[in-house]
């Protein structure tokens, strides 16, 4: 509950008296509590503090009140949901209101130690975060201040006086997880310590005993794990120095430094690592890969893990599949409206190929995948050739290459084609020979979806011709291109207009417009300080029709295709979808220039 809300509830009784004793025992001389100034702010409604800032109108207040009784929840954080204000906008009316500090909990190191004091558990039930001890003192962030109950749990579990901070909501829940997970790779790691001075025994014979009897070891990747499902990241770097192991994961596409383990732990961690993805734990000469699934928090987990020899011991990437089918559709992946009625058109196709093109990590499985989606039906056989397989697809066959036996893209598909498919879809095309096949497998009357790393829709063109794929076979299978790269959305907590250089205008391919405004990201407690959360999608759709066959089976240029794509079928490029994103206030010059500068 808001403020408000929270002292129309307690108005009466026993919870009026316990509300009473709880804003005494703030403090013993500020304003909040004792003073003139205090009792004033105290009987001042939020939504009037907000009309008086200027930051929002009565009819806006009304509307809010309205979503606020359907929604049940507290008034801030309606008119934040509601886009009616920001979320520091509130935060500094509450602390107006309330006379107490606020704290950006991404500018505090808080100690392991200080999760003693309060327990997991209540941390997580009341979303408040001890940050330090002043002599009898706790100081402790809350995202809702005026929560008694909290502070009175969090002071007889901890016998100390309790003093309120006031923090963004998202901002106590990360650091919820970065505390308590600190906490236990902290224990993990002292208990390790503890073990290992106790035993010393060969390290094959430890290494091999690691899953059953390391128990703090298993509590210690576990906690990692759990830290990068919780900061949403795609994968987890385990870099070896001289000194340490460097633990960094790519949140929204950048790398983050999260913790270090020290040196003598890092053999035991690379060993665990390697057990879990069924790696051979002697052999550290040769790269390896495995995977691994695992359940975090409700969540099945596909662990890719990949190894790699360094001068100072193995180095191990773990990529995280999130086995969400819920997110695989055209919303959550970010295609926008006016591309969909071309990709109706080409999964309207009975044969051909279907093209998903981008560098790494631009999205093009999970574009594949949702593509899969939409053609699954009972009337179907549809069969996928993967590596590895990321999404497990209810009513699709999914192959998982294996080149050790045999089983590449090539042979599969030729085995795949006498399984009688109506539509094939191939992970990957890496050699000339699987996309000659693909090609002939579509001019027999299947529909073939696969990916290729290029930069754009019409280098696609370019990429088969250099695997050796003989124009005419292009010309007569491909259908259409989809290419896409994946752009940083601006925080919407820390969201401020800017004037970008005209350089910088010049280097996005952006007009220069006097008057035009600009978003960036200012960097909060939301994001990292980077200004950027989340992600989004730029696409181009190019339909492959008549002008650009004979483009194909002429050795045309770059620009005629342009031009024929253009003419034909209204092709936009990414790089335009793009600049209308940061006309919308959703990305920025400085993403468009970082992404697409290659285009």
């Amino acid at each position: 509950m808001d403020p408000v809300s929270a002292s129309a509830a307690l108005a009466t009784g026993k919870e009026k008296r316990q509300e009473q004793q709880f804003l005494r025992g703030l403090c013993g001389d500020c304003c909040f509590c004792t003073g003139t100034r205090g009792k004033n702010m105290r009987t001042k409604r939020l939504g009037d503090m907000f009309i008086e800032q200027g930051l929002i109108t009565k009819e806006q207040l009304e509307e809010a009140l309205k979503y606020q009784a359907v929604e049940k929840d507290r008034l801030g954080a309606t008119l934040v949901k509601h886009n009616y204000i920001t979320e520091k906008q509130l935060i500094d009316t509450l602390r107006l209101q309330l006379g107490i500090e606020y704290i950006d909990l991404t500018k505090v190191d808080i100690t392991p130690e200080m999760s003693r004091y309060v327990p997991k558990s209540l941390a997580k039930r009341m979303n408040i975060v001890p940050v330090r001890i002043v002599k009898d003192q706790l100081y402790l962030a809350m995202a809702d201040p005026l929560n008694f109950m909290a502070v009175e749990e969090a002071g007889r579990t901890s016998k100390k006086r309790i003093v309120p901070m006031i923090a963004s909501e998202p901002a106590v829940k990360r650091t919820i997880n970065i505390l308590y997970g600190n906490e236990g790779a902290a224990q993990a790691m002292a208990e390790i310590r503890a073990e290992t001075a106790a035993t010393q025994e060969p390290e094959t014979a430890r290494a091999q005993e690691t899953q059953e009897n390391n128990t703090p070891m298993i509590r210690l990747v576990n906690s990692i794990i759990e830290r990068a499902v919780s900061e949403n990241a795609s994968d987890i770097h385990f870099e070896p120095t001289a000194e340490e192991l460097v633990i960094r994961m790519r949140i929204d596409g950048e790398l983050h430094r999260i913790m270090t383990i020290p040196s003598e732990l890092k053999d035991s961690v690379i060993s665990r690592l390697k057990i879990m993805a069924k790696l051979d734990i002697v052999e550290k000469r040769i790269p390896q890969d495995g995977r691994a699934v695992i359940f975090i928090k409700n969540t099945e987990l596909d662990l890719r893990t990949s190894t790699l020899p360094t001068i100072y011991g193995e180095k191990v990437v773990i990529r995280i599949l999130r086995r969400n089918e819920e997110t695989l559709n055209r919303r959550g992946i970010g295609i926008p409206a006016e591309e969909d009625a071309k990709i109706d058109r080409l999964l309207g196709l009975t044969s051909g190929v279907i093209m998903i093109v981008g560098p790494t990590g631009s999205g093009k499985s999970s574009t594949m995948y949702t593509l899969i989606r939409e053609l699954l039906s009972d009337r179907t056989n549809l069969i996928t050739l993967e590596d590895p397989v990321e999404y497990h697809i209810n009513g699709a066959t999914q192959v998982q290459i294996n080149e050790k036996v045999g089983l590449t893209f090539a042979s599969g598909l030729r085995s795949i084609l006498r399984q009688d498919p109506d539509i094939i879809c191939v992970g990957e095309i890496r050699d000339g020979e699987t996309a000659e096949i693909a090609m002939r497998a579509a001019m027999t009357g299947h529909l073939v979806i696969t990916t290729v790393h290029t930069e754009d829709a019409i280098s696609a063109i370019d990429r088969l011709r250099d695997m050796g794929v003989p124009p005419y076979l292009i010309a007569a299978g491909l259908r259409g291109v989809i290419s896409q790269r994946l752009l940083r959305r601006i925080c919407p907590s820390c969201k401020k207009e800017i004037v970008p250089s005209k350089k910088a205008l010049e280097l996005a391919g952006i007009p220069d417009v006097p008057g035009k405004i600009y978003w960036q990201g200012a960097g909060c407690d939301h994001c990292f300080r980077s200004g950027y959360r989340g992600r989004i999608g730029a696409f181009e759709v190019m339909m492959v029709q008549e002008h650009l066959r004979k483009c194909i089976l002429n050795d045309a240029d770059r620009e005629e295709f342009m031009k024929a794509a253009r003419e034909e079928s209204g092709y936009v490029t990414m790089a335009e979808h793009a600049r209308a994103l940061v006309e919308s206030g959703i990305t920025t010059v400085d993403e468009v220039i970082r992404t697409l500068m290659t285009i």
